[in-house]
């Protein structure tokens, strides 16, 4: 059913579109465009051996998504977003089955950058959306495959980020909107330029109670640059600002959102976020051939997090005088001072996670380009160096206390003994990378890169030696290309590239699958974790007829992909291991046109898969033997969708009104915890939404936004828990999800002056 509702989305939107004549504008849209990688790659996107996405300013502006996260989900191609915590600010990013998430314990795969800086988080190369300021944003370019240009972590992808200034900005305008969900959004900026300086400033601020109980949102973001340019020598100084506070409550039993759709388990999951980073970027044209470009940059960000869960701590069968481990009769648990705790209500139901980590990073950046034409070739080399350091101060607790009457967890004053965690760690990466582009006339470029990255990460344990550790990683990896051109308005393009992941500090603490521990809250021992080598081999072609074109076909193969194995669902126990290989192989179409009638079609098929046996812990799992289930080879990694499809489609009815409708279709995916594909997987969903913009001058205008339209009963997470001990015997169902949003619909208005 839902192979054939995704072949008649496409054929349908195909049938309504296709009569649409658009080659000038598609023409237009293979254009020159700069990808920081680390610092830039100038590059004619046609003659870029992978299906490179762009998307600017005014496509942003113009899609009304409600941060950058949102934008990417509704309009790239292989986008799709998990909402596994149901905060708007707090998605799971994947593109072709590798994740970019605020969560700690996923495997993240997608490197990100903002003007030269990697913004992953050094302890566990997370990302967090809600720090992004999108109304600074320039331009985003998605690149595919494992480019080891762009360093660790991209082993999917990069998404490079470049942001605004008073030169390509100049002006000012607010916008204001608010609606369903008690959201309301503010966002402002303003620029110019005075002789040879220029500056630019944006501020935006996102407040929401939520669509499911007690999940309100606060964020609030900053960007400032001052940018100083003459003909051969430029300077840029930015600060980036941001401080979120946000409330994700996850999944909840499936028997409880059937009786009521927004309602949530255990309150509250609460992280708060606040971060500056400094950003200096320098150019040098030092002749027509040569240039130089340096960054230096400062970073710092603070998380901390606050987490209410039910409890696997109870009265001792043999002494109920003392509280024991559910299932361990035999070790009572103990206080900070080291003494039995006493069994008492207001210490049993409920289990209060603290943490906080500090994550102050430096780096600094320089890359020579040198271009030269002989005997009618073009050649571009390109060589550059970086460091990074960083330094993580990671603290942790629990803290007994019981469940309320609307499961809010109340704290009891007592904190376990063995559950403190007091871990620093300072990580140094340096790396060197080449690339040369060779141009044989118009038709044929030649391209070769490579990068040598080397980390070291150093642990220490702030309460005694267990976590102590040194680990060295170093790889050296290769990546070659070749783009055809047959025709002007045809290319074609093959490209092989590999990319490396060291294991993060958060992995290396808790990889000991004999002593499990709760992310993010508690680590153990730390055995030697190897790092994750993706190779990825891409063939495609694009073009302009009618229309513009793209179609592509990619295979990425992971060794020693490292995930974190569960050991409980609802407690998140468990740890982190090398599983053996993964593949992720897939099938990309994308067309697009129009002027006044604009349209767009992405389509992928995605196959993304274990390759190797392991048995994974899944306590919850209504199959599972002995509290594991057995993962073969071929068995579907869980939450990636085999399709996807997106459309768009606006009309620009009159000068004044342009009116715009979208379609997301995702296919089903299986739930985490069940690696092994044996329970039944979350179902197929299609959603639509509507906008519409009316312009009433130029520098006033109007517009709506409809999301979810008809109201689609939908799910994008799931995870295997247990309820009947916090909801009653009535709740034995072992199947949770995170619902997608409902229907929403916001008005605003912008000004311009």
């Amino acid at each position: 059913m839902a192979e054939r509702t995704f072949k008649g989305c496409v054929a349908g939107v195909l049938a309504a579109t296709a009569w649409t004549g658009a080659a000038e504008q598609a023409e237009e849209r293979i254009e020159i465009v700069e990808v920081v990688a680390p610092l830039s790659l100038d590059a004619d996107a046609e003659r870029i051996a992978g299906n490179i996405q762009v998307a600017g300013a005014e496509e942003i502006v113009a899609g009304r998504a409600l941060d950058l996260a949102d934008f990417l989900k509704r309009n790239l191609a292989s986008v799709f977003v998990n909402e596994a915590q149901s905060n708007p600010l707090q998605p799971d990013v994947q593109y072709r089955g590798f994740v970019g998430s605020p969560l700690l314990g996923l495997p993240q795969g997608i490197a990100i950058y903002q003007d030269a800086v990697r913004i992953n988080e050094p302890f566990g190369d997370t990302v967090n959306w809600a720090l992004i300021p999108q109304s600074a944003i320039a331009a985003v370019f998605l690149v595919p495959g494992s480019n080891p240009l762009f360093g660790l972590n991209a082993l999917g992808g990069a998404l490079s980020i470049r942001t605004k200034d008073g030169l390509s900005h100049p002006g000012s305008n607010v916008e204001l909107s608010a609606g369903s969900f008690g959201r309301r959004n503010f966002a402002a900026r303003t620029g110019g330029t005075k002789e040879r300086f220029s500056y630019f400033v944006a501020v935006s601020a996102l407040w929401e109670d939520g669509w499911r109980d007690f999940s309100p949102t606060d964020a609030k973001r900053g960007f400032a640059k001052l940018s100083w340019n003459s003909e051969p020598t430029s300077l840029d100084f930015s600060l980036t600002w941001a401080a979120a506070d946000l409330i994700g409550n996850g999944a909840a039993p499936v028997q409880l959102l059937t009786i009521e759709p927004t309602a949530i388990f255990t309150r509250p999951d609460r992280t708060r976020n606040e971060l500056r980073q400094f950003t200096l970027v320098g150019r040098q044209a030092v002749s027509a051939q040569f240039s130089l470009r340096g960054n230096a940059y400062l970073r710092y960000s603070d998380i901390g997090t606050y987490n209410g869960d039910d409890s696997d701590y109870e009265a001792c069968e043999h002494d109920p005088e003392y509280l024991c481990l559910e299932d361990d009769e035999e070790r009572p648990v103990l206080d900070i001072g080291g003494n039995w705790i006493l069994a008492d209500q207001s210490l049993e139901g409920a289990t209060i996670n603290r943490t906080g980590t500090g994550q102050d990073s430096a780096g600094v950046s320089i890359q020579a380009d040198w271009s030269r034409g002989f005997d009618g070739w073009a050649n571009r080399l390109v060589a550059g160096l970086t460091y990074d350091t960083s330094g993580v101060d990671f603290q942790s607790s629990i803290e007994l206390g019981t469940l309320d009457d609307t499961r809010l967890a109340m704290p009891g004053g007592v904190y376990l003994g063995d559950a403190f965690t007091d871990i620093v760690a300072d990580i140094a990466i340096a790396s060197l990378y080449l690339s040369d582009a060779l141009d044989f006339g118009d038709r044929l470029r030649l391209t070769a890169a490579a990068r040598y990255n080397r980390v070291h990460t150093i642990l220490r344990d702030g309460l005694g030696t267990a976590l102590d550790g040194d680990h060295r990683f170093k790889r050296l990896n290769p990546a070659l290309g070749v783009v055809y051109r047959p025709t002007a308005k045809m290319s074609l393009y093959a490209s092989y590239s590999e990319s490396n992941r060291a294991p993060s500090p958060v992995e290396l603490t808790c990889a000991d699958p004999d002593a499990p521990c709760r992310l993010p809250n508690a680590f153990l021992a730390d055995p030697a974790l190897e790092q994750i080598v993706a190779r990825t081999l891409e063939i495609g072609a694009r073009g302009v007829a009618a229309f513009a074109w793209r179609i592509g076909w990619f295979h990425i193969r992971n060794d020693d992909d490292i995930l974190f194995i569960s050991a409980g669902a609802r407690t998140s126990e468990g740890y982190f291991d090398n599983v053996g290989g993964t593949r992720r192989k897939g099938f990309e179409i994308s067309l697009d046109g129009g002027e006044r009638l604009r349209w767009f079609v992405h389509g992928t098929i995605l196959q993304a898969t274990f390759q190797d046996a392991f048995s994974a812990p899944s306590v919850n799992h209504p199959r599972a033997m002995d509290g594991e289930i057995a993962v073969q080879p071929g068995d579907r990694l869980p939450l990636v969708p085999e399709r996807l499809l997106k459309a768009g489609l606006t009309a620009q009815v009159t000068a004044h009104l342009a009116v715009g409708a979208s379609l997301l279709y995702g296919s089903r995916q299986h739930v985490r915890g069940d690696e092994a594909n044996l329970a039944p997987a979350i179902g197929a969903y299609t959603v639509f939404d509507l906008r519409a913009d009316y312009r009433f001058h130029d520098r006033l205008s109007a517009f709506a936004v409809i999301d979810n339209a008809l109201r689609e009963d939908y799910a994008t997470f799931g995870v295997f828990g247990e309820a009947e001990e916090v909801l009653g015997e009535d709740f034995k169902g072992r199947r949770f999800v995170s619902p997608g949003a409902p229907r929403g619909a916001w008005v605003g208005i912008e000004v311009q002056f």
